[in-house]
């Protein structure tokens, strides 16, 4: 199958396949400092949580060799590079708010910087975390497709929402990964994938990818997806998830709510293939999760060309959040977690 790999580091650029000129064109931007790949996160030229991760902790790179030395090229002491650091990671960690792996990522290099005691070695230690969390993020990813390809339906039919694939992580992806998964050990089934509106990442994307690996796939209007379940002709649903709290409340793409209500309503299976990155013990429940609003302007426009009555007024939250009692497991790395979901949860983090 075509691998899609939309992160790359070349000789200290940031290389990002653009996810706002698929399918049309496929459009590689190219970054050297930490604020090119913050506005690419803002305006998701690259999107998906761990891909958002695997691109924060390559800004903290990028971030560090800005300022790690004066104005005439000296090496600072740690404490005046720490600060600088922090100050701009803050900056990375705000670029969108409700997927945790962007701050889990962002933690964890300055865990490393914090830990390094030469600065003269500090950005190739953290070049080689960056990379360390890029290779983890595929392999977790491969080991989720997995745990989770069981649960495909041979002979029968997946509906999934957004975009969960290659594209939104380093490689192979999640819920379209154990939809690869399935297919790749010789099951058969349809699939169907929404449109998800306003910003298309369904049919820009998600359709786009299943062509480059060769699995064929129906789209829907977001709309369709409850008749579909009607008449029989979706056997699971299946989506990411940028936000787990700890009782499995999920925040994910603006629509996953409504798909899991209407799976309820029909008897069909809904799940969630998470990384354990996404999931946030210290949030109890979803309540807690802040939900990003997005401009209303993707929701009035359509690349820049009208699609509603000018002055009108839009509301676009980019995620919401999927109360527990609605998912019937969700795929981790370390295996499919079913409820009670506070017990599970804390077993695939390690916990006791």
């Amino acid at each position: 199958m075509n691998e899609i790999r939309p992160i790359h580091w070349d000789d200290g650029i940031l290389k990002l396949l653009d996810q706002t000129r698929l399918p049309v064109e496929q459009v590689v931007v190219e970054l050297d400092d930490y604020r090119g790949a913050v506005t690419a996160i803002r305006d998701m030229q690259v999107r998906g949580a761990p891909a958002i991760g695997v691109t924060a902790a390559y800004a903290v790179v990028m971030a560090a060799k800005e300022v790690a030395t004066d104005d005439k090229g000296t090496f600072l002491d740690k404490g005046n590079f720490l600060v600088g650091l922090q100050e701009a990671a803050q900056a990375i960690s705000a670029a969108r708010p409700t997927a945790v792996n962007l701050q889990w990522a962002v933690r964890r290099m300055l865990e490393v910087a914090e830990s390094e005691p030469d600065l003269s070695n500090m950005v190739n230690r953290l070049l080689g975390e960056a990379k360390l969390i890029q290779e983890e993020d595929e392999e977790i990813n491969r080991r989720m497709g997995d745990f989770g390809k069981s649960l495909m339906p041979d002979g029968g039919s997946v509906l999934t929402h957004c975009n969960t694939g290659a594209l939104a992580t380093s490689a192979f992806g999640t819920a379209l990964g154990v939809i690869r998964a399935g297919w790749e050990t010789g099951m058969r089934f349809k699939v169907f994938n929404t449109e998800t509106r306003p910003f298309l990442q369904g049919a820009r994307l998600t359709a786009w990818e299943f062509q480059q690996l060769g699995i064929p796939a129906t789209l829907i209007v977001d709309s369709a997806a409850g008749i579909l379940m009607r008449q029989g002709d979706v056997s699971c649903v299946i989506t990411g998830a940028d936000r787990v709290a700890a009782n499995g409340d999920t925040a994910n793409k603006i629509g996953t709510y409504s798909l899991a209500v209407l799976a309820k309503e029909n008897g069909i299976p809904f799940y969630v293939a998470a990384p354990t990155s996404t999931v946030d013990l210290s949030i109890p429940s979803g309540d807690e999760i802040q939900i990003e609003e997005r401009a209303g302007s993707e929701v009035t426009h359509f690349q820049g060309a009208p699609t509603a009555p000018v002055g009108v007024e839009a509301f676009n939250p980019a995620f919401d959040v999927t109360p527990h009692r609605y998912i019937s497991a969700i795929v981790t790395e370390n295996g499919v977690v079913r409820a009670p979901f506070v017990e599970g949860l804390k077993l695939a983090l390690g916990g006791p």
